[in-house]
């Protein structure tokens, strides 16, 4: 019922930025919180950033400084907003919305970042 669309993805050069954006559409209600989540080739997906309904945010160590997390509410929409990008953030990204007691996944947006 529920659909997440990721756009922003692409190839950048180390140093660059990009901005990740994710529109949730369907059956929406009493969502807890959206997010951004990642997996490196050989590696678990692991969480990048959260934000809560209520604007609490969480980062992950590696990240914390140089990416930011924002959402509008209204338009159940999560941004993800990366600058100073490494290659080590290569990745699929992944948008994730949870919904109590359902979560629910995006396709996934390559990010790759050349040196």
């Amino acid at each position: 019922q529920v659909q997440l669309v990721e756009s922003g993805g692409g190839l950048v050069q180390a140093g660059g930025s990009l901005r990740l954006s994710c529109a949730a559409s369907g059956s929406i209600w009493s969502v807890n919180a959206m997010g951004w989540y990642r997996q490196a080739p050989g590696k678990q997906r692991e969480l990048v950033a959260t934000i809560t309904r209520g604007g609490s945010t969480n980062y992950a160590d590696s990240v914390k400084g140089r990416f930011t997390i924002s959402r509008d509410n209204a338009k159940n929409t999560v941004y993800l907003q990366m600058n100073s990008l490494k290659p080590e953030d290569t990745a699929v990204y992944y948008c994730n919305l949870d919904q109590t007691p359902r979560v629910y996944w995006g396709q996934g947006t390559q990010v790759t970042v050349s040196s």
